[in-house]
């Protein structure tokens, strides 16, 4: 079983001194993602994306990244989901993941033309416009409305269960909070749109999606990716740590989305969709 953090022996400088000590550092490794479609006597493969992300929950993270990139639209469409085992080294199964879709589903291929291959850093890339991703999103309705009390709770909750960060300070975080601010489910990896593929993902396998009565918290900054993602979910509130970058923002105001920022203990910034906060 892969494990998400890595013992080392480092040298650490201080006061003018050094010595040897033990740290923790988190994993990053490559993790393919392979599906497999077609009718029962003409099953075919493809491989879709290789991302760098941290070992964990890795079916969360593939069914997720088929569900935001509008490859499949319920957990209805899948047969199975596991670890391809026709690798070669054994070190190499658990980085490959296939998801088996169920014979009847008919997939549109213009979808495939799009480059899916990701890293921790910049998320999908390749895209072949703005209007394509878009296109996969519904604008959402003003039904949810919370108490702005509620929202300079969520930096600290979603900070305190982060932990493999408190041991490695090297992950981002997604948490998802009821219409409360009550922390429901939290995903840290390397690649802040990893952990948001991961908490979508384990939603899609309780069938909970859409999430219409939900926020979603994000450790760092909000981008356009994660916004994307988030509204593909149908998650009305989005809140970040750092700031948004002005094409989020856009992309959150033209889908009637909430989108806070620099959310801190005392304050928080709000850059479209003031009318769900009370």
């Amino acid at each position: 079983m892969a494990t998400s953090v890595k013992p080392v022996e480092i040298t650490k400088f201080s006061s003018g001194s050094r010595k040897p000590s033990p740290d923790l550092m988190a994993v990053e490794e490559p993790l393919e993602i392979r599906l497999g479609y077609g009718p029962v006597g003409d099953r075919q493969q493809k491989s879709l994306s290789v991302t760098m992300r941290t070992p964990g929950h890795d079916y969360e993270l593939a069914i997720g990244f088929l569900f935001t990139e509008a490859i499949i639209d319920s957990y209805d469409q899948i047969e199975s989901v596991k670890y391809c085992e026709d690798v070669g080294r054994q070190e190499e199964i658990e980085n490959v993941v296939r998801v088996e879709l169920r014979p009847e589903v008919n997939l549109d291929f213009d979808k495939f033309q799009r480059n899916f291959y990701t890293t921790s850093s910049c998320g999908v890339c390749g895209k072949s416009s703005i209007e394509s991703v878009e296109v996969s999103c519904t604008k959402l309705s003003d039904q949810l409305e919370i108490e702005s009390e509620i929202i300079p709770t969520l930096s600290e909750k979603l900070r305190e269960a982060q932990q493999i960060f408190e041991h490695t300070g090297g992950l981002h975080a997604v948490g998802l909070f009821d219409s409360e601010g009550k922390l429901l489910l939290t995903r840290e990896d390397v690649g802040r749109h990893n952990a948001m593929d991961k908490v979508i993902g384990a939603c899609l396998f309780k069938k909970d999606i859409p999430l219409s009565n939900h926020i979603v918290m994000v450790s760092g900054r909000a981008s356009f990716e994660l916004v994307q993602k988030a509204l593909r979910a149908g998650i009305p509130i989005m809140a970040a740590v750092g700031a948004p970058s002005s094409l989020a923002a856009s992309l959150a105001s033209d889908m009637n989305m909430t989108l806070l920022g620099f959310v801190r203990a005392q304050s928080f910034n709000v850059y479209c969709g003031e009318q769900r906060i009370q």
